[in-house]
């Protein structure tokens, strides 16, 4: 006769045993939470087609980025609109450069304000500039005119002219060949006449939305008439630096540069520029400039600085 105790032991393998055609079915197990992936991928489409309408490149980069990390299934395919869209866009963008009239491509901006200085000359002044562009399939032109005049009890203090013309034949997208020539007169600085012509290699290091660099390097010819001291022409070598960086919407930071440098007598200029979009066409710029001359005529000093504020109206 087996014991209660070896009964009990037992009861967990019998049970196990038993039939269980009698017992209730088991609950169902609850379906699995729906595929939002669809839903997912249409918002994605739809915000991508919404940006391709406006025509925002910057959007539509930055819209495939996520789409490759929400909907990996389809990043491909949003990938290759994206894609299409561009060399639609790109095509169509060289369709009207070559159709356009010569005038149809020129923008301009126009730059009045006044200056403080400081160096050979310390004054109050105004100053005006006109940029015109012409950017074209193969060939960029760049023109700049400018004019600063100050004059105090009937005396000129400061009176400084600049002109430079510089046409740019584009290699590819980034690579470009330039010739540049330039005349500017500044008495107080020690030079009634100065003209200088290059030609060189430039290439675009930076180039996005947001921010562009070009930088231009190449011989250079300069012939300067000075006030007091004999004429000179010299080679020279030529570097340029353009910076333009956008802060935030509105908002715009730039930073130019250039250098002749010679054996007798070197040239270093820069500005640095904030310029804030105001409406329309208008806006404001505070600027500060440097003229360097390394061996400047006597009495003269090496440093010229000037710091501006200016209203600028793009057309």
């Amino acid at each position: 006769m087996r014991s209660p105790l070896s009964l009990l032991l037992a009861a967990p393998l019998l049970l196990a045993n038993a039939d269980t055609t009698g017992t209730a079915p088991q609950e169902a197990a609850p379906p699995p939470p729906p595929n939002q992936s669809v839903e997912r991928s249409s918002e994605v489409k739809a915000m991508l087609e919404a940006a391709m309408k406006a025509g925002d490149e910057g959007a539509v980069n930055a819209i495939v980025k996520y789409a490759k990390a929400a909907d990996k299934e389809r990043a491909a395919q949003f990938e290759k609109t994206a894609s299409a869209w561009k060399r639609e866009r790109k095509e169509a963008a060289e369709r009207r450069l070559r159709e356009a009239k010569f005038l149809d491509l020129v923008k301009g901006r126009a730059e009045l304000g006044g200056y403080f200085t400081t160096g050979n000359t310390e004054t109050l002044g105004l100053t005006g500039i006109l940029d015109l562009k012409r950017e074209a399939l193969r060939w960029r032109h760049k023109l700049r005119v400018q004019a600063d005049h100050q004059e105090s009890l009937g005396q000129t203090v400061r009176e400084r002219y600049l002109a430079a013309y510089e046409p740019n034949w584009k290699i590819d997208d980034r690579a470009y060949v330039y010739g540049a020539a330039q005349f500017e007169s500044d008495r107080f600085l020690g030079f009634d006449e100065r003209y200088a012509i290059s030609a060189g290699a430039g290439y675009s290091a930076v180039k996005s939305p947001a921010l562009t660099l070009d930088l231009e390097l190449g011989p250079a010819f300069r012939y300067t008439e000075f006030v007091t001291a004999p004429t000179e022409r010299q080679i020279a070598a030529r570097g340029k630096l353009d910076l333009d960086w956008k802060i935030s919407r509105g908002v715009t930071f730039s930073q130019d540069a250039s250098a002749f440098v010679e054996q007798q007598n070197s040239t270093i200029t820069g500005k640095s520029a904030l310029r804030v979009k105001l409406f329309g066409p208008f806006s404001t710029q505070m600027s500060y400039a440097v003229n360097y001359e390394s061996a400047p005529p006597n009495g003269r000093k090496s440093t010229d600085t000037t710091t501006r504020a200016s209203l600028l109206v793009d057309f």
